[in-house]
């Protein structure tokens, strides 16, 4: 297999690497609107398998769907002083309702707004207004709502999937009658994110809280899993929120107990976005292109049939589709395999890397002699080399073969977050790790950095010089005290440091 199909390569520029692998691969490419982008039929279906998995899920755990207005009333989010203070810089506003001719002949707004409307960055204050007209008993708690939507953030500085104004995702929103159900539900979801990372994704991630700089705001305590990718920076991959009875508060959503009095309910929420996409793209292409773990791929194989005349051309694609027919007829974890006959007027070579790029996991090429020998030429997306394999032996092993791959892209990431996940001992030590000498690219170096600490502002500081978050205090393994390797004091476990997306 030819090197370096994508330019530049991981090593030369990463974000340029990254961006040249959405456009090979065709996933997406940017709108006519500033920060918002186009997501294409072939990105748009690895969401849609996303979706999928995680909706399933949702529903397992007692989760219905929803949906809610893209409109909140300015007012609603002036209600929780912090989660306003913590989105306003983000907010796009609607003013006005109707457009006129202008004295240019251009369109102008004309009709002004009784309240200005906030463009959806998130729904915690209008779903918690319709949480508060639900509630009046215990017994109409729990709710457990998810909805699928997009939201608005203006954000200054976009990159495809990472970070845009306008993105797709899941929130789930719900509401409980004691403070224990609530942080359960917070953490279950929490295990749902990561079951989904680690055996969807083939992506690994840590569990972990985050410090109260870095937390959702108005929540009392937000969770995460947090990923590295292959240029060892970190990326926070989904989030589960344990609000309290803040938002109930400021949204009035009150139930009459048991015991008979008028009690607060505990909210939660928890949302996971196309930032996911971003993620897979980032923990396992490679320089030829987009890998894809076969369990998300829109297509799990591609079928390539090769003739020169249009009688060969008739007997290929018979074999071809009676081929299809066989694999597709089997079950990938309780989903029909997804197969495709790719017979368009195009070269061998430009055909195959097409589907090399798109990654598509396995490729079948069969021609003539592969028929006459009752062969299939197989070429999997995670090996160089291409080799010829028994028909029957493919249809048997067609699934094994790709749980095989499945299991050895989690192997791969894996092994790269371990490899580059050092404990540090000293604030010299840290400050060495994020800033080697001689770096020719400053930006892709270090990894995680596993540190003492306590949570407060001199800390905080620090690593806003160093450009370093604190990505969570990991839920697991966590329990041996030290010393704060910044300010010395006593610390009471460690936490996840590094670069971040």
């Amino acid at each position: 297999m030819a090197k370096n199909a994508i330019t530049p390569t991981r090593s030369e520029d990463y974000p340029e690497w990254y961006q040249a692998v959405i456009k090979a691969a065709e996933l997406a490419e940017v709108s006519p609107v500033r920060g918002c982008m186009v997501i294409k039929p072939w990105g748009y279906g690895i969401w849609e398998n996303m979706q999928r998995v995680l909706d399933e899920k949702f529903k397992e755990t007692g989760h219905e769907n929803a949906y809610f207005p893209i409109f909140i009333p300015k007012s609603f989010l002036e209600k929780e002083a912090e989660h306003v203070e913590g989105f306003a810089k983000e907010c796009a506003v609607v003013t006005h309702h109707r457009l006129e001719e202008g004295a240019d002949g251009g369109l102008v707004p004309a009709g002004p707004l009784d309240e200005p409307l906030v463009v959806r960055p998130t729904s915690e204050t209008i779903i918690g207004h319709m949480f508060a007209k639900w509630v009046q008993s215990h017994r109409d708690l729990p709710i457990l709502i998810n909805q699928w939507c997009n939201v608005v953030r203006w954000e200054l500085r976009t990159r495809l999937f990472l970070r845009t104004a306008e993105f797709l995702w899941q929130e789930g929103h719900t509401a409980h009658a004691t403070s224990e159900e609530a942080w359960e539900e917070t953490r279950q979801m929490l295990d749902v994110y990561a079951d989904f990372a680690e055996n969807t994704m083939a992506m690994p991630v840590i569990k972990g809280e985050k410090t109260a700089g870095e937390r959702f705001p108005g929540a009392v305590s937000t969770l995460t899993i947090e990923a590295m990718m292959q240029d060892r920076k970190a990326l926070q991959a989904g989030t589960s929120h344990f609000l309290g009875q803040n938002f109930s508060k400021a949204q009035d959503i009150k139930f009459q107990s048991e015991a008979g009095q008028l009690e607060h309910a505990w909210t939660t929420s928890w949302g996971l976005s196309t930032r996911m996409v971003g993620a897979l793209i980032m923990s396992h292409s490679d320089d030829d292109g987009l890998v894809l773990p076969p369990k998300l791929a829109p297509k799990q194989i591609v079928i390539l049939p090769i003739y020169r005349s249009d009688e060969e051309r008739a007997a290929v694609l018979e074999y071809c589709d009676s081929l299809k027919q066989e694999i597709g007829s089997q079950r990938y974890h309780d989903r029909r395999l997804q197969v495709m006959i790719d017979d368009r007027d195009l070269r061998g070579g430009e055909k195959k890397w097409y589907h090399v790029k798109r990654g598509v996991p396995l490729r079948l090429e069969i021609g003539p002699r592969d028929i006459a020998e009752n062969k299939v030429f197989v070429g999997r997306r995670d090996q160089p080399k291409s080799t010829g394999m028994d028909r029957q032996e493919l249809v048997a092993n067609v699934i094994n073969m790709l749980d095989e791959m499945q299991q050895g892209m989690f192997d791969r990431a894996l092994q790269i977050r371990e490899d580059n996940t050092h404990e540090v001992n000293s604030l010299d030590e840290f400050k060495k790790f994020f800033t080697p000498k001689n770096a020719k690219r400053p930006e892709i170096h270090g990894g995680f950095a596993y540190c003492h600490f306590v949570d407060c502002d001199e800390v905080e500081q620090i690593c806003k010089d160093l450009k370093v978050t604190i990505r969570c205090i990991p839920l697991e393994g966590n329990e041996a005290k030290g010393t704060c390797i910044f300010t010395g004091q006593p610390s009471q476990g460690r936490a996840i440091f590094a670069k971040s997306y």
